[in-house]
């Protein structure tokens, strides 16, 4: 069987993506992956056993994707260049990553019974609801979550399976779309073995966080991620840990308020911005911390899926702090993995950090509990069975 994966954007990195795509080749079947591409990077290439085709777009395209359901330009010029794939590749089944562009896949299929698997990585009609572009003119007029959502809701009925990432977002789907309740599948976003077991140990990080109390967040730093809350608490704690550094992995558009508010309050020797950085720098980053964050703000989205950096963190025995967001906070509690304070909350972020602060021996126990729930519970070679099951099935 040869599988057509689709992704509306540039391909390395997604590392979603990459996993699933490793994994269904080492169970024997073929994968091409169409992407696109914005720079220079070769039109074709094999990655790690599957082929990657790259198709030329630019900031205008990007753009428009935002209007994939307002406008049908975008779809009309992703339509020219799926049919081209699909013609050169010849699947016998389309996986469709994420809904953006699953409008002009359903369109460019010629065969109208070849098996289709949507691959919902975020509940994106509530995610776009947060998209800073969208609480302002023009964005607010001209793009519609709700025409989104019954895009969603379309794309689903037409798909032989769907693919979600975490047990609440299928269970959201399954009451708003019954029909469908026997074609989800759970595929939830987790890490590697080789995440924790091959890495190489960059020492110049741990020797600049060696006297600080480190506390660590890694990823997408949107306001939605709630890192105004860490950096408020911030006023509080530097009084009873005055070797406190909250360092920050990652970036967004919105890092400006962020940056502004470190400024106002005064704490910029409290909170280093090291951007985005390697993956391969993550391991070490994490080592040289205490406590790992996930303070989300409570939405639609953040209820219903798990952030992957929490895997990330539990896999070196770190203690977590996360916010209540319904997935995770079931999670760390069932696993006993960390600490949860309500959203938004910086007082009881507050508390909670120096209740781990305190108690070096309920961090250890915590971070253990989370190391051994990810090594034996939740890795990508476990958790992936149900991927390659999907397409056993459907080979057979």
């Amino acid at each position: 069987m040869k599988i057509g994966m689709i992704l509306d954007a540039a391909f390395p990195p997604d590392p979603r993506v990459h996993n699933e795509a490793v994994s269904l080749v080492k169970a024997g079947f073929k994968v091409a992956l169409f992407s696109l591409k914005y720079n220079n990077e070769p039109d074709y290439e094999i990655i790690d056993g599957f082929e990657v085709y790259r198709y030329k777009s630019n900031t205008l395209e990007y753009k428009l994707s935002a209007l994939a359901y307002t406008v049908p330009f975008y779809n009309i010029l992703m339509q020219q260049k799926l049919k081209k794939f699909f013609a050169t590749i010849k699947p016998n089944t389309i996986h469709i990553h994420d809904m953006k562009i699953a409008g002009a896949v359903f369109k460019s299929i010629k065969n109208k019974k070849i098996p289709v698997i949507l691959d919902l990585h975020d509940n994106l009609p509530e995610v776009m609801k947060l998209y800073p572009h969208l609480q302002k003119f023009p964005g607010k007029y001209i793009i519609s979550p709700k025409k989104w959502k019954l895009k969603e809701e379309q794309f689903i009925k037409k798909s032989s399976k769907i693919i979600t990432v975490s047990p609440h977002f299928i269970n959201s789907l399954k009451e708003r779309i019954p029909q469908q309740k026997e074609n989800f599948v759970l595929v939830p976003n987790t890490i590697r073995a080789s995440f924790y077991e091959n890495y190489v140990v960059n020492n110049t990080i741990l020797n600049r966080y060696k006297d600080n109390f480190v506390i660590l967040y890694l990823g997408d730093t949107h306001l939605r991620r709630g890192l105004q809350t860490a950096i408020e608490s911030l006023n509080y704690l530097k009084v009873k840990i005055p070797n406190i550094k909250l360092v920050i992995v990652g970036k967004n558009t919105t890092d400006i308020i962020l940056k502004q508010l470190v400024q106002e309050l005064e704490l910029n020797k409290y909170v280093d911005f090291e951007g985005w950085q390697d993956v391969s720098l993550f391991q070490s980053y994490i080592s040289a911390s205490h406590i790992c964050i996930s303070p989300l703000h409570r939405n639609l989205q953040h209820d219903v899926a798990y952030a992957n950096k929490i895997f990330q963190y539990m896999s070196f025995g770190k203690p977590l702090l996360v916010s209540n967001a319904t997935a995770q906070k079931e999670l760390v509690e069932k696993y006993q993995t960390g600490l949860i304070h309500k959203d938004r909350d910086v007082l009881d972020f507050t508390n909670k950090v120096l209740d781990l602060y305190t108690n070096e021996d309920l961090r250890k126990q915590l971070g253990d509990n989370g190391q051994h729930f990810v090594k034996n519970h939740f890795t990508w070679e476990q958790t992936s069975k149900e991927l390659i099951k999907l397409y056993t099935n459907l080979n057979n």
